[in-house]
């Protein structure tokens, strides 16, 4: 069984749907999880916000605005009366469900149930696509067996159970529609994988069914070796390894969420990343394999905070870091690179939720700047450190950029540097030219 993953794009309109649907047609056993229409939850993500505000009128406007739109999609996307007529029937009743939060209290439970609506939607208008042209398929809802637990993690053995009682309901079909992104919590409400989580659904969703690969279909040609968006002569990477693509997605890949490689990984599954728009193209492949002693490609993560505590209680001190650490524990903020000397502790967060609560305490350790607007550019590869060559490459492609931390060493498959924000064009396009472009002309 294979899973295939489309993203907002490549569902974001009647043409795309119709697009998606000739893709999914196989000889295989075939899970397709699909995310909402692109804009969808942005625009959901506002009607929440004006509900919580109170202003019910400007949240009635948004709703009537994102239902027009999603009327016109219906005109689109079938050609019988049967069908527009379902489709429009389904499409009012989840767009009377969100009005009628203009009515009533407003919480966190009822905003995760209203960003639900987006995949219930783009799943159930697919659905009757498939039905009018008579290509066999089941809906499964996600709610039936997707769960995170208390601790928001997801629960894997319940997904694997209940996703396997699902599907055994149709022993007779292959091609089965899902939902990505939406899932219960503990206490059976709805609830999401956060913002990206349909990459995260379709990893878990492969894991749990065993599946041959996950597919994860998006509007781009695989991963790129560089940013495409600010500069030029970026190429996609044909194979990266698990790890390779784990950090390449933290630090700023957005073709990929960021947790949707550690299921497959788990159960070795491959993950191809394919373009709905030039589907013939070769993509990315990730597995447990890996080129050795190359430079693979360089991401960028922006909205980082470094903070710098410098302090005479650390020479010679043990425990120091701990008392640090567990600081960033109770808040739980995570720490992306640190740095130390005999008397200095450098680290990044990307989290700035709680800043301002966690200097005060760091503040009682010592002396203590504050550096934001810094950006982690990442350069992932296979870096083994009896190899040598491979930083000398990085740091003289970096040699006009001032940097603020350098991390090395502390994986195989990754170089970090933060720098100023205002500097990363130009570091992206130093290291293009320093490392790609250089390896491409010796080639």
């Amino acid at each position: 069984m294979k899973i295939l993953k489309f993203g907002g794009t490549s569902v974001g309109s009647a043409e795309r749907m119709k697009s998606v649907a000739e893709l999914i047609q196989s000889d295989e056993p075939e899970i397709v999880v699909l995310s909402a229409m692109s804009g969808t939850t942005n625009q959901l993500v506002q009607i929440a916000e004006k509900l919580y505000q109170n202003q019910n009128q400007e949240a009635n406007a948004l709703i009537d605005a994102l239902h027009d739109k999603y009327k016109q999609v219906v005109e689109e996307l079938y050609t019988t009366s049967e069908k527009k007529k379902q489709a429009s029937e389904l499409i009012a009743h989840h767009f009377d469900y969100i009005r009628a939060f203009t009515q009533d209290l407003f919480t966190i439970h009822e905003e995760r149930a209203v960003l639900a609506q987006g995949e219930l939607l783009s799943t159930a208008l697919f659905q009757f696509f498939l039905e009018e042209h008579n290509i066999p398929s089941v809906l499964l809802p996600a709610l039936n067996f997707m769960k995170i637990d208390e601790n928001e993690e997801p629960d894997n053995d319940y997904i694997a159970k209940n996703l396997k009682a699902e599907l055994e309901k149709y022993p007779d079909n292959k091609l089965f529609i899902t939902q990505g992104y939406i899932c219960r919590n503990a206490f059976g409400e709805i609830d999401n994988l956060k913002r990206g989580g349909s990459d995260y659904s379709a990893s878990l969703i492969g894991a749990a069914a065993d599946a041959s690969e996950i597919q994860i279909w998006t509007d781009i040609d695989g991963m790129h070796n560089n940013d495409p968006r600010v500069v030029k002569n970026t190429y996609p990477i044909a194979e990266l390894s698990f790890d390779e693509a784990a950090e390449l997605a933290y630090f700023g890949a957005k073709i990929l969420h960021p947790s949707s490689v550690q299921p497959a990984k788990q159960k070795n599954i491959p993950v191809r990343l394919l373009n709905t728009m030039q589907p013939d193209a070769r993509g990315t492949i990730i597995s447990n394999k890996t080129e050795s002693g190359s430079i693979k490609a360089v991401a960028a993560k922006d909205g980082i905070t470094a903070i710098k505590i410098k302090s005479g209680r650390m020479l010679l001190a043990y425990g120091f870091l701990r008392s640090v650490f567990e600081i960033f524990e109770r808040y739980k903020t995570p720490i992306d690179m640190i740095t130390t000397s005999e008397v200095a502790v450098s680290l990044t967060i990307d989290n700035p939720k709680h800043l301002q609560d966690i200097l005060a305490e760091i503040m009682e350790f010592g002396q203590v700047e504050v550096d934001e607007n810094q950006t982690i550019v990442c350069v992932v590869g296979d870096f083994i450190a009896e190899r040598s060559g491979a930083g000398l490459k990085v740091f003289e492609s970096l040699k006009n950029i001032p940097l603020r931390m350098i991390s090395y060493g502390g994986s195989t498959n990754n170089i970090s540097v933060l720098i100023n924000t205002s500097d990363k064009v130009a570091a992206l396009t130093s290291l293009n030219e320093g490392i790609f472009e250089r390896n491409q002309n010796h080639a």
